[in-house]
């Protein structure tokens, strides 16, 4: 009777298993010519009228989603952008001034572009998911690791299905002093640049072919 009973249990329990429809995952890749990410960098200090503040974008960016169905919280993202790649936009300044910031923005007293050539984000979670009028809004938890320095984030997203492809929108709030920039002055403080900048993004990503895989590239930062 035992192994009757025994048996009908395993019998059971592979039906169940049999008949149960496990998550899925959707991996989508980053489109490159669609998607946007800025910087925007403000001024302060007692001359601050005579200083501008700086609009920064990033031209070269990777990435790749697994994004989780019908559980959103088990998705997943990865993002890089090249530091070198950011150029200083500031519409309205002279191209002497626009050369003059990114040099200073890239040189080894703020983003040492040569020593870290890449700002890298890698996903742990997904929470706080709620759903309206077509618009899921998330709570994106993750590392950004910037200037060598690795640092915990939160990051609030909007998303939207667009005719097959994702779209995610968000700013993120950022103190350069917790990575290890000191904010640009000059005039002994009279302008400086403030600590706390913001990030904004427009990311499009299309579905990822089966016959393509496309994951973005992680260089280990130069420390010679």
């Amino acid at each position: 009777m035992k192994k009757i009973a025994a048996t009908v249990l395993v019998v059971m329990v592979s039906s169940v298993l049999a008949g149960a429809r496990p998550g899925s995952f959707t991996p989508y890749t980053l489109d490159r010519k669609q998607s946007k990410l800025e910087i925007h960098v403000f001024r302060e200090g007692f001359l601050k009228a005579f200083g501008h503040d700086h609009v920064i974008s990033a031209t070269e960016l990777s990435g790749q989603i697994q994004l989780a169905q019908p559980n959103l919280t088990k998705s997943s993202v990865t993002f890089v952008v090249e530091t070198s790649s950011l150029m200083v936009v500031d519409p309205g300044e002279s191209e002497k001034d626009r050369n003059e910031v990114q040099s200073t923005m890239l040189g080894d007293k703020v983003l040492d572009a040569a020593r870290y050539p890449q700002i890298q984000f890698n996903s742990s979670g997904v929470r706080s998911v709620t759903q309206k009028e077509g618009v899921t809004e998330l709570q994106l938890d993750g590392t950004l690791r910037l200037h060598g320095v690795e640092k915990l984030v939160t990051i609030p997203v909007r998303l939207r299905m667009m005719g097959g492809n994702l779209t995610a929108d968000g700013e993120l709030p950022l103190l350069q002093s917790n990575y290890e920039i000191a904010p640009v002055k000059v005039g002994g403080g009279a302008v400086r640049v403030k600590d706390r900048l913001k990030i904004s993004f427009h990311i499009v990503a299309e579905p990822l072919s089966d016959s393509v895989e496309v994951v973005p590239r992680f260089e280990g930062d130069n420390l010679s």
